[in-house]
């Protein structure tokens, strides 16, 4: 992994964790679905004419076709969807918290479903990521958690993870930020039939809200989209996904910088109990990965 990866990898890091904050803000002040549905028709459309300037088309591969329909479906109509409803009753940390757990979630899906060897080192950190997640829930029972709102992350989570499985087909063929535009609009169409079913658009205007509204829409929507696209082409999706161990104490210093939220002892335990589980799970997958004979050259 070379410096430029390394640099790509801490800016998504910390781009993706920052969105739990923006999010926050923008729940608290307008609906939520609609908002989001919004954030991804402008997003998808900036992108797309970006593409079309750099001269890519959207004449995908049928498996880039495939992978940026279930992309957008599952990581924005579902996953982000249902963290932006939970936001208005959770706080954004522990959201960050509950969506880091992904790369576990990745690991123990490829188990299940795809009878994926899980080496001590990766089953040890599945234990400790699980464990460090029941720590922080357990610490915040006494405190009025909602646990709709929790159910709702959990399910975004496992959404986020089916999404991130199905990313390796759209970083073949080219046309990247296509793909970022083409997945986001996806992503909207499928949200706005619920937005405009379900709620009542009212709309507390306010700086804060515009601000926090084109930042989510350009740098966690639409820059950490395509560098994630990018990362993954680069070092591929076990490499890449190695990065999210700094999710949590990304979205958990955030948080509490910009909306104040507290920093709990055993939150902070917990968040780095978790964060070594993703370690442990991603550096086993790695290692998994190195053939025999380039260990011993």
């Amino acid at each position: 992994m070379d410096m430029r990866a390394i640099l790509m990898g801490l800016a998504f890091a910390a781009m993706w964790s920052s969105a739990f904050t923006s999010a926050r803000i923008i729940v608290a002040a307008a609906p939520p679905l609609s908002a989001l549905a919004l954030r991804f028709l402008i997003s998808g459309l900036i992108a797309v004419v970006i593409a079309r300037f750099l001269g890519q088309t959207a004449r995908l591969t049928r498996g880039q076709w495939r992978a940026t329909i279930i992309f957008g479906i599952c990581q924005n109509a579902l996953y982000l969807g249902l963290n932006f409803v939970a936001m208005q009753t959770i706080e954004a940390s522990l959201a960050a918290i509950i969506a880091s757990t992904m790369p576990l979630l990745v690991a123990l899906l490829g188990w299940v479903i795809f009878k994926e060897r899980l080496r001590g080192q990766a089953a040890l950190g599945l234990l400790a990521g699980f464990a460090g997640v029941a720590l922080i829930m357990g610490s915040r029972f006494g405190g009025g958690l909602d646990l709709f709102g929790v159910a709702l992350c959990g399910l975004g989570a496992i959404a986020l993870a089916i999404a991130t499985l199905s990313l390796r087909g759209a970083t073949s063929g080219g046309n990247f930020m296509m793909v970022v535009g083409l997945q986001m609009l996806i992503g909207s169409a499928a949200l706005w039939p619920f937005a405009l079913s379900l709620e009542v658009v009212e709309i507390d205007w306010s700086g804060q809200l515009i601000a926090a509204f084109v930042y989510t829409t350009l740098v966690p929507g639409l820059a950490a989209t395509l560098v994630w696209v990018m990362l993954v082409n680069s070092i591929g999706a076990v490499r890449a996904a190695t990065f999210h161990f700094l999710n949590p104490f990304f979205g958990v210093a955030i948080a509490a910088l910009l909306l104040g939220e507290s920093l709990r002892l055993l939150d902070m335990i917990g968040v780095a109990v978790i964060a070594g589980g993703i370690l442990l799970v991603q550096t086993a997958r790695i290692q998994a990965k190195v053939p025999k004979n380039s260990v011993n050259s």
